[in-house]
């Protein structure tokens, strides 16, 4: 499903986290480990980068060892830029080297703990040609302080498949249906839109109807689906059903309804992408 995997790391704890997670993708057969190495700006010292590359190919040697120990063929790549950004780059390898799913975790070396989505995680949601899954970890505080729990175990275990009915969602209900880790699947439309209660009641109908026959195909392929038809905002009814229903994994289409075929992502899958605490998969289904 995704034999060639491209994790962007930058050694932090978070992205190691997300290492630690990476034997639980389907079908993982290679992984490209890159670290890209910012040197667009200078230090008043000067061109200061040397250390950092050097302590970078050190890592990197380490993680591939880590990762062959997983069974997997392993690249390692540190790329040094001097203009242009971290994020183009990282899709600039995903494209040359072909890769079936781009594998982040949501922040990066960051002081600031509320930022739920790093500036290069969301360049590269916003223009990623394929999959991506972007990896997040529940905080617990602990005598020491702080501390990463891995949300690893069995990340495609329970999915939650929000949908529009639109026609990206169903290939991504589709696509997700094949991999064969998915034990049970939520499925979820948000009814936004109504002038009158009568009209909210209606749609609401209809879209347990249409839920429905889906559930029903579903179920004859063997998988065990709830769904679930909620009236509210798209992207805080998304979020709270996956924390009701505490899913392991929320899969979405880049865009539905209404969106023009160029726009890359829509507001709604940006959203629950930045704001949401569980893993959250973009599907990029052809």
């Amino acid at each position: 499903m995704f034999e060639k995997v491209l994790v962007p790391t930058d050694f932090s704890e978070y992205a190691q986290k997300t290492l630690e997670c990476i034997g639980e993708i389907p079908g993982i057969k290679e992984l490209m480990l890159l670290h890209v190495v910012d040197a667009t700006h200078p230090s008043k010292r000067g061109w200061t980068h040397g250390p950092h590359i050097e302590n970078a190919k050190i890592l990197k040697e380490e993680k591939k060892e880590y990762i062959e120990s997983l069974g997997l063929k392993v690249k390692v790549k540190v790329d040094v830029i001097t203009e242009g950004e971290v994020s183009r780059t990282i899709l600039e390898n995903a494209d040359k080297e072909k890769v079936s799913l781009i594998v982040m975790g949501a922040r990066g070396k960051s002081p600031i703990k509320d930022l739920l989505l790093g500036s290069v995680s969301t360049n590269v949601v916003r223009h990623a040609k394929t999959h991506l899954l972007i990896m997040r970890y529940k905080l617990v505080e602990e005598l020491e302080g702080i501390k990463h729990e891995k949300f690893c175990p069995m990340i495609f275990s329970k999915v939650l498949l929000p949908t529009d009915f639109s026609e990206p969602a169903g290939k991504t209900i589709s696509f997700m249906k094949e991999i064969k880790d998915i034990q049970e699947m939520v499925l979820l439309n948000v009814v936004s839109k109504g002038e009158t209660m009568e009209e909210i009641e209606e749609n609401v109908n209809e879209a347990k109807s249409k839920l429905g026959d889906i559930k029903g195909e579903l179920g004859r392929a063997g998988l065990i689906v709830k769904d679930h038809v909620r009236v509210g905002n798209l992207p805080e009814e998304i979020i709270s059903t996956a924390e009701d229903e505490d899913v392991s994994l929320i899969a979405m289409s880049p865009h539905g309804k209404g969106w023009f075929r160029e726009l890359l992502v829509g507001s709604t899958t940006c959203a629950v992408v930045r704001r949401a605490n569980r893993p959250v998969m973009v599907v990029r289904a052809k």
